[in-house]
């Protein structure tokens, strides 16, 4: 029976995987019908707080008990920094290509893999600075600076990537003493209470179709963070991250039929570029790290 789970776990962290994606690649076009009506920062806190009853089960099974921290400051750092993010991720799906926005989006690895070593003191050798420079060639690529401008929606992107990064790298040092069910209840109550603010500038009440789309939107991105969580429980990082470029064709698909959208040659291949060299980061990255608890257990 153990040895059937083990075999099947790999086949149920692909279908995961492309669930998570799926999800992922829908809540672009939610943002976008929701933006058609509502402010960007209304739509990142709407995004925040109706994820929250999704999540009420979990709440409740870890109540007070994960509320207790004594990192309270970088819980909050971290919800400063993804509500940043969110907006200007929001607001970039508003200006550029669906395909566009999701082809930088894949650059998150690598400003990862850069504030590693500058933050974190992680060794970054030859081939993966080689990974890094090819992954920026893919975002030139995309951007043709010099071609065309260099549009703000591609500057958001951008700065939703690095947003990405750098909450990448503020879980990392959470985990080292806080458990799961603390980094998510303060996730979850923290970008509700931050993402508000700013919402209450521009604030007006959304139309029933637009709070489908807000629903929808929560749905999504809940789930697919759930998706994702179960994929990598199951199967090693280098087995499925490849799957993540899934999400620019079923973009792709999906900005064509609803938007009539059709990216460009140029989003496609700087988008393949990108991923590519992330990929081969990731590879190097859990190579290294088996290695590592190989040195440290003997083997």
């Amino acid at each position: 029976m153990i040895d059937l789970e083990r075999r099947a776990a790999p086949f149920a962290a692909t279908l995961y995987m492309l669930a998570a994606m799926a999800f992922f690649a829908s809540m672009s076009g939610t943002i976008r019908l929701s933006t058609a009506e509502l402010d960007p920062l209304q739509v990142v806190f709407f995004r925040n707080f109706l994820a929250l009853p999704i999540m009420l089960p979990w709440l409740l099974r870890y109540g007070g008990g994960a509320l207790k921290t004594q990192r309270f400051g970088l819980y909050s750092l971290r919800a400063g920094i993804n509500i940043i993010g969110m907006a200007a991720g929001f607001t970039a799906v508003t200006l550029i290509p669906l395909a566009e926005a999701t082809a930088l989006s894949f650059t998150a690895p690598l400003f990862a893999t850069v504030g590693a070593a500058l933050v974190l003191g992680e060794v970054v050798r030859a081939r993966r600075i080689t990974a890094l420079v090819v992954g920026f060639v893919g975002v030139v690529v995309v951007l043709r600076p010099g071609v065309d401008s260099i549009s703000l929606g591609a500057l958001l992107a951008l700065v939703n990537a690095f947003s990405i990064a750098l909450t990448t790298l503020i879980v990392k040092s959470l985990t080292r003493t806080e458990s799961a069910g603390a980094i998510v209840t303060w996730m979850a109550l923290l970008h509700s209470i931050l993402s508000l603010i700013p919402a209450l500038f521009v604030w007006q009440w959304p139309s029933a179709e637009t709070w489908l789309w807000l629903v929808l939107l929560a749905g999504a991105g809940t789930l697919g963070h759930l998706c994702f969580t179960q994929a990598f429980a199951r199967a090693e990082v280098t087995q499925i991250q490849p799957l993540e470029f899934v999400r620019l064709p079923l973009v792709a698909v999906m900005a064509f039929v609803v938007f009539d959208e059709v990216p460009t040659i140029w989003t496609w291949l700087g988008g393949a570029v990108i991923f590519a060299s992330t990929a081969y980061i990731t590879h190097r990255e859990a190579r290294i790290a088996r290695l590592a608890a190989g040195n440290r257990n003997g083997g």
